[in-house]
């Protein structure tokens, strides 16, 4: 089988060179099926997983393991797997699962290496009103404390 912290740093070498790519996940089977994927701020075309499937398969010798590559962009509808993932979606509206079970959609508001801050629009009837007003709410969640998050596809 394919060692994964060999393949792990021939995608950082060729990502040394793109730096507008970041690597989202990597996984290699017990059938030695290599699975990269990949994103950019600036989203991920066709040619650049081309040029990444190639530098790997140059960089691995296909006579000491047979193996079977796959390099995709990260779904859009997938579940966010690196904070540069929920950077990129900053301003736009997400879903979040909490590990206790909450589910919130909101706008992403910000986000950094600890933590990430969504925006949640509710409607409340104040006390002593007839109708309802819009208020917003922040909530801010430490990745370990979320189950997913993908962004929320509107049509």
């Amino acid at each position: 089988m394919t060692d994964k912290n060999t393949v792990n740093q021939i995608v950082n070498d060729f990502l040394k060179e793109n730096v507008e790519i970041y690597l989202v996940d990597l996984k290699i089977s017990a059938d030695n099926k290599i699975a990269v994927e990949i994103d950019s701020f600036a989203g991920v075309s066709v040619q650049m997983c081309e040029n990444l499937s190639r530098f790997i398969e140059k960089s691995l010798d296909r006579n000491k393991e047979d193996y079977e590559l796959e390099v995709s962009s990260a779904g859009l509808t997938s579940p966010f797997k690196v904070v540069n993932q929920y950077i990129k979606n900053i301003g736009k509206d997400i879903e979040v699962l909490t590990a206790d079970g909450l589910k919130l959609t909101g706008i992403l508001k910000e986000a950094n290496e600890n933590a990430f801050t969504l925006i949640v629009e509710k409607k409340i009837k104040p006390e002593g009103t007839k109708r309802k007003v819009i208020v917003f709410e922040e909530f801010t969640f430490n990745y370990k404390d979320i189950k997913s998050t993908k962004y929320l596809l509107k049509v």
